[in-house]
């Protein structure tokens, strides 16, 4: 009979090495086992019903987490959530390019910013700085140009370099050119539309626009004057003013005025009726010339001088008020200097004033305001003018664009501490808009102290707007944005000013 024996699995495998060695007294070292690690206990060792566990004052309600609101400004909000970008201005006006802070578009729209009560702008009015080949007047003609779709007409007053005048043709225009040997003449004293009909008003209406056309006059005349260093006070404005009512008529209850000119006026002055002398209140004829030498003196300057044949007869060129572009340029002026370019930015700056002393309701206007610093170093009285055009710009429903190079250039008008540089820093003030391109780091400080600019801010207008063309930080009221203009094909054509360096037509 066979008798089966079952062999455990451990006598299958055989002995290991550690029995063999202990049948022979040698044992070997057993290495003692991990301890068995404890089963971690679950957060949720049951489940729970959705309104709790059964029991007397064991159920719950579910409701929505509590939350908590904050009340902060707009300089708070960023540094609690300094992740969330500056909001961007209303998409209305001239589409200018990318807003590199908020990854949208970026309009330009001073006057709807002014009527916009939560945009901090109170002016329309926009200084464009930057140094040369930085894109500054390719930003400005783009953004006049885009703007004519919204109703808006353009008007350079005084296009120093002849860079408007492609713009001007490509729209149909063709612009005036004022210089020695040309046709074209300013009358800075022209009436302007206040003279048109003036034998059908009332007196009423006839004292309010007299009182508009005498004050621009003086105005303009205390520039010119102050311009040859000879100071305009009571004594010259009470001249000038009876001077300008005896040539007009107004003296004399005309009821149809006559358009005077600077010649006639010195005239006038240089040879006094005893009308004139009486409205003064001379003693006699000596008295009276001795006491306006200085004053006739700097007038007779202006029409013997290098402006002669300029600004001293009636206005020749018929300016079509209608059409999309003026432009008057004076780039015939440049051999004269830069005091000869003032006086005709000056007497520019009156016309085209008197151009709009009456303009209907809904006439928006941009004003391109090129090479101002030359004007301002005339003087404090030239400055007077420009500041009273800046101020009145809300008025006349003209956004005024000066351009310039650095502020340190408005600043050139005196010395540090006089009026006309008073004035200066005012002006800055008086514009809203900042638009500033790519400077060196030698502005930087300069920017921070006219124009009140973080290090943070400066650091992006010497480093980052330097690194690319058409690259400005807008400074619209108290907001910043860091902006990129974009050019269209046509648009680069219009705007290329490199003709002179690469030999190439734009």
């Amino acid at each position: 009979m066979t008798r089966r024996i079952r062999v455990g699995r451990a006598q299958r495998r055989g002995r290991d090495v550690a029995v063999l060695l202990d049948d022979f007294g040698h044992r070997l070292p057993t290495a003692p086992a991990p301890p068995a690690a404890e089963r971690e206990r679950g957060p949720f060792t049951h489940l729970v019903p959705r309104r709790g566990p059964r029991g007397r004052g064991r159920g719950r309600a579910v409701t929505p987490a509590p939350l908590s609101v904050w009340r902060m400004t707009s300089e708070q909000t960023p540094v609690v959530w300094p992740l969330i970008a500056t909001s961007g201005l209303p998409p209305t006006g001239a589409q200018m390019g990318l807003d590199l802070l908020s990854g949208g578009a970026f309009y330009c729209d001073p006057v709807g910013w002014v009527t916009d009560d939560d945009i901090p702008v109170t002016n329309p009015n926009v200084v464009v700085f930057g140094k040369p080949g930085r894109g500054k007047s390719a930003t400005v003609k783009a953004f006049a140009l885009r703007m004519l779709g919204y109703g808006y007409r353009i008007l350079i007053l005084g296009d120093t370099k002849d860079e408007y005048e492609p713009l001007c043709r490509a729209l149909g225009v063709k612009p005036f050119a004022i210089g020695p040997g040309l046709p074209a003449r300013v009358n800075p004293l022209a009436f302007g539309p206040l003279g048109s009909g003036w034998e059908r008003l009332d007196a009423a209406e006839a004292r309010r626009r007299e009182a508009i056309m005498f004050a621009r006059w003086i105005v303009l005349l205390r520039g010119l004057v102050g311009s040859q260093a000879v100071p305009f006070g009571p004594v010259e404005e009470t001249a000038v003013s009876e001077a300008l009512r005896l040539l007009t008529g107004y003296a004399r209850g005309a009821t149809r005025l006559t358009e005077p000119t600077i010649p006639q006026l010195w005239r006038t002055l240089d040879e006094p009726t005893a009308e004139l002398v009486a409205s003064c209140r001379y003693a006699d004829r000596r008295h009276f010339l001795d006491a306006t030498r200085t004053l006739r003196d700097a007038l007779g300057s202006l029409v013997k001088g290098s402006l002669a044949g300029l600004f001293d007869d009636h206005t020749t060129v018929a300016i079509d008020w209608r059409a999309p572009i003026q432009s008057l340029s004076l780039s015939r002026l440049e051999p004269l200097g830069d005091q000869a370019v003032g006086i005709a930015l000056t007497c520019l700056n009156s016309w085209g004033q008197a151009m709009r002393e009456i303009a209907d309701p809904g006439d928006l206007r941009i004003v391109i305001r090129d090479e101002t610093w030359r004007q301002m170093r005339l003087g404090t009285e030239a400055m007077k003018s420009l500041d009273a055009n800046l101020r009145l710009s809300r008025r006349d429903a003209d956004v005024q664009v000066l351009l310039a190079h650095k502020p340190s250039d408005m600043l050139t008008a005196g010395d540090a501490s006089s009026q006309a540089v008073a004035i200066a820093r005012d002006l800055l003030h008086l514009c809203d808009v900042k638009v500033l391109h790519g400077q060196d780091q030698a502005v930087g400080e300069e920017l921070g102290s006219l124009l009140g600019l973080s290090p943070i801010a400066q650091r992006v207008v010497t480093g980052w707007a330097v690194a690319g063309k058409g690259r400005a930080l807008w400074l619209v009221g108290d907001r910043a944005f860091k902006v990129q203009t974009v050019l269209t094909e046509p648009e680069l054509r219009l705007t290329f000013t490199n003709e002179a360096l690469t030999g190439r037509p734009a």
